[in-house]
């Protein structure tokens, strides 16, 4: 992961500022640029939907 600011902010701080793209993720005090979602995630979250369409249509 990047760090796109090395110094530490608040959350009222990072809440102020304007949305980034790729989104941004405030951890400790640290702006992370959110990661992308990979195949193997898509393909889980895919398998995940189809588990509980079944569940609520059965």
């Amino acid at each position: 992961m990047s760090v796109a600011k090395s110094a530490s902010l608040t959350l009222e701080e990072f809440l102020k500022l304007p949305e980034t793209k790729p989104a941004s993720l405030y951890i400790d005090g640290e702006i992370i640029l959110k990661p992308m979602p990979k195949t193997r995630h898509s393909r889980l979250q895919a398998k995940l939907i189809d588990g509980i369409n079944e569940f609520i249509l059965n």
